[in-house]
């Protein structure tokens, strides 16, 4: 399985994580459940596309907008 890094590089061509992002795509590859409060464009849809890739099976996300 490719490490998060890297897949960030290669399917989003990405260099880096922004603040916070990282934190919990590792929690939710550890099995974690996650809640990620982020400003507009912060890189919320990162937090789970990214392991939605890495991850077996189906990817639910629940997204309020408030």
């Amino acid at each position: 399985m490719q490490n998060a890094q890297q897949l960030l590089q290669e399917t989003f061509k990405l260099q880096g994580f922004r603040p916070g992002q990282q934190a919990v795509i590792e929690a939710l590859l550890a099995g974690r459940s996650a809640l990620a409060v982020f400003p507009t464009g912060g890189g919320k849809s990162l937090c789970y596309q990214l392991p939605a890739l890495m991850l077996d099976g189906l990817t639910l996300v629940v997204s309020p907008l408030i």
